[in-house]
């Protein structure tokens, strides 16, 4: 079952090392593109979390905006791809409170990416932020971490912030993961305490790769988390 899958930091890397990284999209997600305004929420300069951003093309459309963008990311081939992808010049520094991290952050500053575990973040070192854009994160944590993982975005969460929440449907008896199935009801036990959790669209997202892993279907649902 889905519950007792693990997958390893290793096993993410090679990933990124081998180029199986079907999951990243080249042209930025038409959810965000849709729905941006419900995260903005008509402010500017916002604090935005990119959790587990692989090099999504969003950060830099966001960035461009004028937000201040934050990802963490533990393949460090993923963010040198996505600077040099976007020709962006950038800086390097170690992060004294984790050992072995890096960041890499913009020339201009607006994009800053920690090269670590998402759970060796804190607020201490990161600050909170204003809005997430969760795609590929919550659906990519072994979901025996799935409260770990929420108890901690929750401390990086401004009050009144917006998170954008894309989970996944599928038969979960026909593929092992990841992405992993979460249902709404899961979505509702782990953030329910905290937010008001409103669903916002359900898109068909079906393609020969999903067919590959045996699925008949695959839905993308999109969520709007306020923390209020």
């Amino acid at each position: 079952s889905q519950r007792d899958r693990v997958v390893t930091e290793d096993e993410w890397l090679q990933k990124w090392e081998t180029g199986n990284t079907g999951f990243h999209k080249k042209r930025g997600h038409p959810l965000l593109q849709k729905h941006l305004d419900v995260l903005l929420n008509g402010r500017s300069g916002l604090r935005i979390f990119f959790p587990l951003c692989g090099k999504a093309v969003e950060m830099k459309w966001l960035a461009d905006m004028g937000h201040s963008v934050v990802g963490v990311e533990v393949s460090e081939q993923a963010l040198r791809d996505f600077f040099a992808e976007h020709s962006l010049p950038y800086c390097e520094e170690t992060v004294p409170e984790i050992p072995g991290a890096k960041m890499l952050q913009s020339t201009c500053g607006s994009i800053s990416l920690y090269c670590c575990s998402i759970y060796d973040l804190s607020s201490s070192i990161v600050g909170k932020f204003d809005g997430v854009w969760d795609r590929g994160a919550l659906v990519a944590v072994n979901p025996c971490d799935r409260k770990r993982y929420v108890s901690l975005m929750i401390t990086l969460m401004e009050k009144n912030s917006s998170y954008l929440l894309v989970t996944v449907l599928y038969d979960p008896n026909k593929h092992k993961g990841p992405p992993f199935y979460v249902p709404e009801a899961e979505i509702k036990s782990l953030f329910g305490d905290h937010c008001e959790i409103q669903h916002l669209q359900k898109v068909d997202d079906f393609s020969d790769r999903h067919r590959q892993w045996g699925l008949d279907y695959f839905l993308e649902v999109l969520y709007l988390l306020k923390f209020v």
